[in-house]
């Protein structure tokens, strides 16, 4: 097995390695070539580093890097980007990783690697750290936040017989709430007519935010929201869907559909409404809506928020390596 290093750009889309991510139990779509694509055109602000693990003429991993001011990331960032790291063929991970780092040293200048976003369970977590200290790396693991997820049943009201009955009561009573209190709710997913429109409205609602939620859509976030809406609505990974009541689009929810997952990537709503909690009535309908396309898990990503304790998710650990030479 050999790496392949390549800082050039044309080889997320001349060396796809969608077919890793589909492979890859760990695979995400942030982890896909199109989305990183699109982070770095839109965020990318060092060194582009892209990492080909090939065996007998065959690609079996592949990871994206940035090296900024000496410290090399996974590419990502550390704001819009869950989940980051190698994806391969099963099994691949251990002989991979140790390649890639020993690439790393000896081809690629930087002085410290903050790898971030990793799951815990995640062979390539044990794999890099395994491989660094090979390397006689200074290595520590740490914690990275949590990403709470819901292990999806086959029918919403087996979801909801799986909550405790506090929470099982909570949401249905919001959902009574709405019904009497605001004469009943709708909810609708954009479409490619709709997108532009609603994508006003979402960013109106997220920038009405009080404290740093407030402030985090910013001119080029905007831009970066916008551009996958276009990328990816059309393949039915993209989502955003409102729900409105007295006529008013009260609370928006954007996610991503991709393999057997549907993650809740951001959300916002009018505080006209807070008292009705239109929000948490939409993400129990996506639930729903993710069980009866049949899938798996209801990822809510990174944030050990306490609403999302509220959907009966269990906090998935994440972890980070941090490397010095």
């Amino acid at each position: 097995m050999r790496v392949e290093l390549t800082d050039d750009p044309t080889d997320f889309v001349a060396r796809d390695w969608n077919s890793l991510v589909e492979a890859d139990p760990t695979g995400t779509f942030f982890h896909t070539p199109a989305y990183l694509k699109l982070w770095w055109e839109e965020f990318g602000s060092g060194r582009l580093l892209l990492a080909f693990a090939v065996d007998q003429g065959r690609t079996v991993a592949a990871s994206a890097f940035e090296i900024v001011e000496g410290t090399l990331t996974f590419l990502g960032g550390f704001d819009v980007t869950d989940y980051m790291g190698p994806v391969g063929v099963p099994g691949s991970e251990e002989s991979a990783a140790k390649e890639l780092l020993a690439a790393l040293l000896s081809e690629v200048e930087w002085e410290r690697a903050d790898l971030r976003s990793l799951p815990a369970e995640s062979p390539w977590l044990a794999a890099l750290e395994a491989a660094a200290e090979c390397q006689a790396l200074r290595v520590e693991r740490g914690a990275d936040g949590a990403a709470p997820m819901i292990a999806l049943p086959p029918s919403y009201q087996g979801y909801l017989a799986s909550l405790p009955s506090k929470l099982r009561h909570e949401i249905r009573r919001k959902e009574r709430r709405l019904t009497e209190e605001a004469g009943g709710y709708r909810i609708r997913l954009s479409a490619p007519e709709t997108m532009s429109g609603d994508l006003d409205r979402f960013l109106e609602l997220h920038r009405s935010s009080p404290g740093p939620k407030g402030r985090f859509m910013h001119a080029g976030m905007e831009i970066f929201f916008r551009r996958l809406a276009e990328a990816f609505l059309a393949p039915h990974v993209f989502h955003l869907a409102f729900i409105e009541v007295s006529g008013k689009q009260a609370a928006g929810a954007i996610g991503f559909a991709f393999k057997d997952t549907f993650s809740l990537y951001n959300s916002a709503f009018d505080r006209e409404f807070v008292h009705l909690s239109p929000g948490m009535v939409l993400v129990a309908d996506l639930i729903r809506r993710a069980i009866e396309s049949g899938q798996h898990t209801f990822d809510l990503l990174k944030g050990d928020l306490a609403y999302k304790r509220r959907f009966g998710a269990w906090p998935r650990a994440i972890q980070k390596l941090l490397l010095e030479r």
